[in-house]
């Protein structure tokens, strides 16, 4: 059966052994000549070799003619005759892309002619019932012209499908934009509602939490700092951690690392310490050197620290300042000394005390407010020499600059300062202030600003003054710097703030000792949202079986055991046994009992020595010659002590005798001299 030929693309095969060469192979080409003209490879009238092996298989693996290609592609017959089917399935439909964005093109013309044409006629009724009214005054003339070629300019630029009927463009979109800020400016406030967290009974002067904002660090001038979880709280508000980091000194600032691992805690001590994310002690800063004049030469710091923050890039830099007339800059690597020490200068050129310290948002600034109302800068880039910002008249001098913070675009910051002031402050141009605001008052040197999330607001917080019964809140707008809103939290002051950006919440520490968190449920997350959600947990009475008892049910009663569902009334019980609660004696009576005496001591020993020496005493009654010379003879016969260890050595005594003579003689010489002794008076009465 001769099935001719297949051909796969540019591959021929032939299946009878007797037929010639395939048409689609081509003749080699001749040499091409310069001076002939080139010949064509595919002619109509070249006609294949014969002379060629009938049993040659594939074909050429070159260029196939067009003629005979397009033969092959465009024959189903053969194709069908030869494999049983006409073709590979679909022909994939082809589309004129230029045709179809021509065609585009011309239907939204003719769309957007449409609206324009149909503006315009509305535009000329309402001139038409215009012109109808009385005629206005040339103010409200200049007033519609102006609207009119405004609303023709919007009319030319609108772009888009055409207006449902009856449907008019908006008009006064500027005044209802600005209406709309307003009220999202005093909707985005979270404000609404209040949660309690329970510090102390002093001031809390610190407040940190971390970037995540799922804990929170407060410390107080009760000397404590604590750490609180929200994703472990419920309603019960309890700290999980707290401890004191130096005993006798408040907390003046704490502060979260930029990755959240580390707590930088600040106390009134020349020693700032270190903690990890659980309240464990890292390490602990050098103490300086308080002999040294140059405050260059120390290791550390040598008087109360003020304030402390860290890098807000670098997780292994913070920053220091101090009484000292210093602010230092640290690594973690490296707690035994600081990196740099920055001297701040009054405007007389002596030196002066930082009250607080910050970076701004990037870390190329170090900036520090002192109690000269100055505020000073210097590039992180640079050595810290020379002052790179210096706003010598910030405050009024002698008062606590108690706080500075930059915006969130880097490009302004503002100062609390202990005048009872709040100042804006432009970065570019810091002869002036931007705005100002007076009557502020603040009793404590931690007071501090911070700025919104949408970097549109300032808020600070108010001290109670005399007639007053709550601190406030105060926030302020940026641009306008009117007051937004007054929120008055407690009765209390406002110490310490914090606004945190992820969780759209204001932290507030309070001079009675509390932090209380504002929120808003709808336009706030997380934080406190969720721990207003939980219910106090349940405490669940543990039961405790002593031992296990087996129990046999046919067992008389006199043999059966108590069983207990608790151990409550097994506990009452051996609390009334003596034994068992191992109870200590009680004191001795005037009879003695158990075995003890009361008189002479309570032990056994006293006792005794107490009745051997009543037994033995001595009555002192009589002569006591006459009452040693009663055991003379006693002991002369039966001697027991002395005399036996010396009887074989010790010589007899010998005693000098006296003569009778001689005591007649002494005693008159006795009352001879008695006599020259006494008084004449005496004399002549014997006589």
């Amino acid at each position: 059966m001769n099935r001719g030929k297949i051909v796969f693309g540019k591959i021929g095969f032939n299946l009878s052994g007797s037929s010639k060469l395939p048409e689609t192979i081509p003749p080699p080409p001749p040499p091409i000549d310069q001076t002939t003209p080139t010949p064509t490879l595919h002619d109509d009238t070249t006609e294949p070799d014969t002379t060629e092996s009938a049993t040659s298989g594939f074909g050429s693996f070159g260029k196939l003619s067009q003629d005979n290609t397009t033969a092959s592609e465009t024959s189903p017959g053969d194709l069908e005759s030869m494999m049983g089917f006409s073709g590979f399935g679909k022909k994939a439909k082809e589309f004129n892309l230029d045709s179809l964005v021509e065609e585009t093109r011309k239907s939204a013309v003719d769309r957007n002619r449409e609206n324009i044409e149909k503006l315009k006629l509305q535009s000329l009724e309402e001139e038409k019932r215009k012109a109808s009214l009385p005629t206005p005054n040339d103010s409200t003339k200049s007033a519609v012209t102006e609207s009119k070629s405004q609303s023709d300019e919007d009319e030319d630029e609108f772009i888009g499908p055409p207006l449902p009927p009856g449907l008019k463009p908006p008009k006064d979109a500027g005044s209802e934009a600005e209406s709309e800020e307003e009220e999202d400016k005093e909707h985005w406030l979270p404000t609404s509602h209040e949660l309690n967290l329970e510090h102390g009974t002093k001031t809390v002067s610190s407040l940190a939490v971390d970037s995540s904002g799922t804990r929170l660090v407060s410390g107080g001038l009760d000397y404590d700092v604590r750490y609180w979880d929200f994703q472990g709280m419920d309603q019960s508000k309890e700290a999980f951690r707290s401890f004191c980091p130096a005993d006798g000194y408040p907390v003046n600032s704490v502060d979260y690392s930029c990755t959240g691992d580390k707590v930088l805690v600040v106390s009134g001590s020349q020693q700032a310490k270190v903690y990890d994310r659980d309240g464990i002690e890292l390490f602990e800063c050098v103490r300086g050197d308080m002999y040294l004049h140059d405050m260059a030469r120390t290791k550390g710091h040598i008087a109360a620290l003020t304030c402390g923050v860290w890098h807000p890039r670098d997780k292994e830099e913070f920053l220091t300042s101090c009484m000292d007339g210093t602010c230092r800059l640290w690594h973690t690597s490296r707690p035994g000394s600081q990196k740099n020490v920055i001297k701040a200068r009054a405007l007389n050129g002596l030196k002066t005390n930082p009250i607080t310290c910050a970076y701004n948002r990037d870390g190329l600034l170090v900036a520090c407010a002192c109690d000269d109302g100055s505020v000073q800068m210097w590039d992180h880039r640079k050595s810290f020499v020379n002052v790179a910002i210096n706003i010598k008249t910030a405050h009024a001098r002698g008062s606590d600059t108690s706080g500075l913070t930059f915006a969130y675009d880097n490009r302004g910051f503002a100062t609390r300062g202990g005048d009872d002031t709040l100042k804006l402050w432009d970065i570019r141009n810091t002869k002036t202030s931007v705005h100002a605001k007076e009557g502020l008052f603040n009793r404590f040197p931690m007071t501090n600003c911070v700025f919104s999330p949408n970097d549109q607001m300032v808020m600070t917080g108010t001290s109670i003054n005399k007639g007053e019964k709550a601190g406030k809140l105060i926030v302020v707008d940026r641009n306008t710097w009117n007051v937004v809103r007054e929120v008055e939290v407690g009765p209390s002051h406002v110490v310490r703030i914090i606004w945190h950006p992820r969780l759209n919440q204001v932290m507030v520490g309070c001079g009675d000792g509390k932090v209380r968190i504002l929120y808003e449920p709808k336009i706030s997350r997380n934080g406190a949202v969720l721990v207003a959600g939980r219910h106090k947990k349940r405490s669940k009475q543990a039961e405790v079986v002593v031992s296990q008892q087996v129990i046999t049910p046919h067992a008389l009663p006199m043999f059966r055991e108590e069983r207990h569902k608790s151990t409550r009334k097994l506990e009452e019980r051996d609390r009334k046994d003596p034994i068992k609660s191992r109870q200590p004696d009680l004191p001795v009576g005037k009879a003695g009992s158990g075995g003890r005496v009361s008189a002479g001591g309570s032990t056994l020993s006293s006792y005794i020595i107490r009745n051997m020496g009543l037994r033995n005493k001595v009555h002192e009654e009589g002569d006591p010659r006459e009452a040693l010379l009663k055991y003379a003879k006693e002991a002369a016969e039966n001697p027991y002590w002395v005399t036996p260890a010396y009887e074989r050595n010790q010589p007899q005594p010998i005693f000098q005798e006296t003569d009778s003579g001689m005591k007649e003689e002494e005693e008159e010489e006795e009352e001879e001299e008695e006599e020259e002794e006494s008084p004449p008076s005496k004399k002549l009465k014997q006589q």
